[in-house]
């Protein structure tokens, strides 16, 4: 029989709609930073629903970081400001349970740390810039288990240099998941000298652009540098993606 094709409903439990409502009031600006929710009981009446259904909406939302919640306090749980933490943490559960390919990933983070090192290039300071090159000189002598830290360091440098508090959230959640993913893989690589020598060299060729104030090189340099590094663990299709954003 032809026609339309439709999918199993999913049931939607009452917290989850108390959620949805509670959130939509924070967005909106009903609720304000500091403000507090009505107490557990007048929630019950609201919603019209039992205490153990309001207290789990309140975990979800504390979980989030939209809301504080003490036991016993008397009082509704307070609503709280926006949170790069929190968002770091919504963010990262996303990259881990949205069923995002490693390719995607990388995509991602070439796409966020060149808008980085493109802004950085132009707003860093000579104190950050010190930092980078201390960042590369502690890459050059780190053995296989430490070169890591030292990339990660030059990396949230580029990101605090940007002077974007969303692109520092999005460059290091996507930065963690990719490395977390491709982690086993480059620890056993029979090339993983070869791996960090690459790497370096690109470091380096990155450094100087960003010190000459060359934003647009430094973003290419930076996006040539990941892909170089993570092209072999990736899917052919995927691959052929990454290498639209050489250009």
């Amino acid at each position: 029989m032809s026609g339309p094709q439709f999918e199993p409903v999913r049931t939607v439990r009452a917290y989850e709609r108390i959620v949805e409502q509670i959130e939509g009031a924070i967005e909106s600006g009903a609720l304000c930073p500091g403000g507090r929710l009505p107490s557990e009981r007048e929630l019950m009446v609201q919603f019209s629903v039992s205490r153990s259904t309001v207290r789990e909406a309140l975990r979800v939302l504390q979980a989030r970081g939209l809301v504080r919640s003490r036991p016993g306090d008397p009082n509704g749980a307070e609503v709280l400001p926006f949170s790069p933490a929190a968002l770091h943490k919504s963010m990262t559960t996303l990259a881990r349970v949205a069923e995002l390919s490693l390719g995607e990933l990388v995509q991602f983070r070439m796409v966020m740390d060149g808008a980085a090192i493109l802004l950085a290039a132009r707003l860093r300071t000579e104190e950050q810039l010190a930092e980078m090159a201390a960042a590369v000189e502690r890459m050059k002598e780190a053995d296989s288990e430490s070169f890591s830290a030292a990339d990660v360091a030059f990396h949230d440098v580029v990101a605090r240099a940007s002077g974007n508090t969303l692109i520092q959230v999005c460059t290091d959640v996507v930065r963690s998941v990719v490395v977390d993913l491709v982690a086993g893989r480059i620890a056993v690589a029979p090339d993983q000298e070869a791996l960090m020598r690459r790497s370096i060299a690109h470091h380096e060729e990155v450094l100087a652009a960003v010190r000459a104030g060359d934003g647009p090189l430094a973003a290419r340099l930076s996006r040539r540098s990941m892909y170089d590094y993570y092209a072999g663990y990736v899917l052919e299709e995927e691959r052929i993606a990454m290498q639209a954003l050489l250009e």
